[in-house]
């Protein structure tokens, strides 16, 4: 089952709906222990505080926040609970905003809202209007000791919340600008966009997989029985000197995908050997 990672109320004018917080996503990865290379045993990190010059318990620890080189102020946490805004158990919407309208560079992570039994019906009355109006709610939200600013958004199953940076967190890189002086020719555009049309199609997440975890779990498996180790060529890329040759070879090696009539009567011919063979069978 999983964890609840909030619980608290979502407020919509006088209205107050229960409800629960699940992390939607997680990151997946092959990851490594530090090994001593001399006797193969893992390594164990350990606390040591070098004013005592001696390794200290977990339990001996406190909060420290560095006021001056070498001078603190500690906090615990019932001082940290006593300050808390309300946010942190009451998540009021603030305003709403048209989805399309919300940069997603501001996007931090995702979350499942899900109601307790006593506010489905008002959760349900909240996710439907947002579907039909098409607006995300902006709110507040407390937990991990930061307050968020939140979206809210309707998904089919219900309602999506997603933390976000705030604007002095996102980084501004100059490097990062469009150059002026780069001009593009507009035949350029019309055999790039022809590229983007041979390319394009609906996002289906299930068709993509992380092929480098995937190797790496094959790696250890060969390893771990004792097999060699096949590594993979890396692929060479011919510099591009002419944009215009290079975009004309690129549609040239586009995979060819099936025309109308050819995806309509697949499905067709497959119908029709369903309906005869229930008369086979009774034959």
């Amino acid at each position: 089952m999983a964890s609840t990672v909030w619980k608290g109320y979502i407020t919509f004018g006088l209205i107050t709906i229960p409800v629960r917080l699940y992390a939607a996503a997680r990151t997946e990865r092959v990851s490594f222990n530090q090994i001593h290379e001399v006797c193969g045993g893992r390594i164990k990190q350990q606390t040591f505080c070098p004013q005592c010059d001696r390794t200290v318990e977990r339990s001996e620890l406190v909060k420290g926040y560095e006021v001056e080189k070498g001078r603190y102020v500690i906090v615990n946490d019932e001082e940290i609970k006593g300050i808390a805004p309300a946010s942190s158990d009451n998540m009021e919407i603030l305003e709403f905003v048209k989805a399309e309208g919300i940069d997603p560079i501001y996007f931090d992570a995702s979350y499942f809202m899900v109601p307790e039994d006593a506010g489905k019906k008002a959760y349900h009355l909240l996710l439907e209007t947002m579907q039909k109006s098409g607006y995300s709610a902006v709110a507040k939200i407390t937990m991990h000791q930061r307050e968020y600013t939140v979206i809210v958004r309707p998904h089919a199953d219900g309602l999506l919340l997603h933390t976000m940076f705030y604007p002095e967190e996102v980084r501004e890189v100059p490097e990062f600008r469009r150059d002026e002086n780069v001009n593009v020719k507009p035949q350029e555009v019309a055999l790039a966009e022809k590229l983007v049309e041979g390319l394009a199609a609906d996002f289906d997440p299930s068709k993509y997989h992380d092929e480098y975890q995937g190797r790496l779990t094959q790696m250890i498996e060969a390893k771990r029985e004792g097999q060699p180790v096949k590594t993979a060529a890396p692929k060479k890329r011919a510099p591009v000197i002419d944009l215009m040759q290079a975009l004309q070879k690129s549609l040239g090696e586009l995979p060819k995908k099936p025309a109308a009539s050819e995806i309509t009567a697949v499905p067709a011919k497959k119908a029709a050997s369903k309906r005869s063979a229930p008369r086979a069978a009774h034959g």
